[in-house]
C-alpha cells in the first residue's frame, strides 16, 4: 500500500487571490479599529467591540500573510 502525498485543500492557483482579499479585509478592519479608537471618547468605548474588531483583523491579517508567503513560494 503506497502512501498518499499530502495535498492542499485549497488549489495553489487560489493563493494570490486569497492573500489579496484576506489582507484587504484585515486592513479595512484595522482601519475601522483605529478610527473607532480615535473618534470615540473614553466613556463611550466598548471593550467587546474593541476585542471583536481586533480579533477579526488579526485573523484576516494572519491568514493573508500566510497565503502571501505561500503564493510567493515560501512554504511554511
Amino acid at each position: 500500500m503506497a502512501a498518499k502525498p499530502i495535498a492542499s485543500p485549497i488549489p495553489v492557483a487560489m493563493y494570490p487571490t486569497l492573500s489579496v482579499f484576506t489582507l484587504a479585509i484585515g486592513l479595512v478592519t484595522t482601519a475601522f479599529f483605529f478610527i473607532y479608537e480615535a473618534t470615540s471618547s473614553r466613556k463611550n468605548r466598548s471593550l467587546g467591540v474593541e476585542l471583536t474588531t481586533a480579533a477579526v483583523a488579526s485573523v484576516f491579517l494572519g491568514f493573508g500573510s500566510l497565503f502571501l508567503l505561500l503564493a510567493s513560494g515560501v512554504y511554511v
